[in-house]
């Protein structure tokens, strides 16, 4: 399981009810209702990964996340979660709250883009930056939203959020090690992960 999702269990409850928003073939719902026997269930808009979801018996629905959360009432879940999705989404703030309304907590990772390397190669070539947390090229990527551990910090006390606990991580795109970044996260860090909840 990618080390970002690791962290993510490792920060819920056993027992929990967990929505997966865009929840790829299920490997965080899978590790939570084996080890955590969490009452879990994923929203995924790729047809393909929702079919591998249900094959391993995973209650997986196909949608667009920011349409299918309206649906849920208030507190229906604990943790609702959206790991490595937030630069993709067209309206961050209307998806966060809905999140917050659904369940009790947030859980929300993103590629950090102001690594040193983004920053060198912006800086050395003059292009867009594209690595192994950002392979496509610009006119191809499906990353809307350029955030940093700072930009969501400052997004989070604007929109009225509180900041649960925050971790930074230095690791490749699906690679299953890493390790915590405690100094310099800003530059150091390839992805942040926060858990976030209603009001400062």
């Amino acid at each position: 399981m990618r080390f970002d999702l690791q962290i993510i269990a490792s920060w819920i409850t056993p027992g929990a009810k967990v929505l997966d928003l865009g929840c790829g073939e299920g490997d965080l719902l899978s590790f939570l209702k084996e080890q955590k026997q969490v009452y879990g269930t994923g929203i995924e808009c790729q047809e393909s990964k929702v079919a591998q979801c249900i094959a391993a018996g995973l209650p997986v629905l196909q949608g667009d996340i920011n349409s299918e959360v309206e649906d849920y009432p208030d507190k229906a879940f604990d943790y609702v979660i959206l790991s490595q999705t937030l630069q993709q989404v067209f309206d961050p703030e209307k998806l966060i709250h809905a999140m917050l309304r659904i369940g009790g907590q947030a859980i929300v990772s993103f590629p950090n883009f102001s690594h040193w390397r983004n920053r060198l190669q912006l800086l050395t070539t003059g292009y867009a930056p594209k690595n192994r947390q950002l392979p496509f090229e610009w006119y191809n990527t499906p990353n809307i939203r350029v955030i940093t551990l700072n930009d969501f910090r400052r997004f989070a006390r604007l929109a009225g959020f509180t900041i649960l606990k925050e971790v930074a991580i230095n690791t490749d795109h699906h690679n299953e090690d890493g390790n915590i970044i405690n100094h310099l996260a800003g530059l150091r860090a390839t992805y942040g992960i926060f858990m976030i909840g209603k009001g400062h």
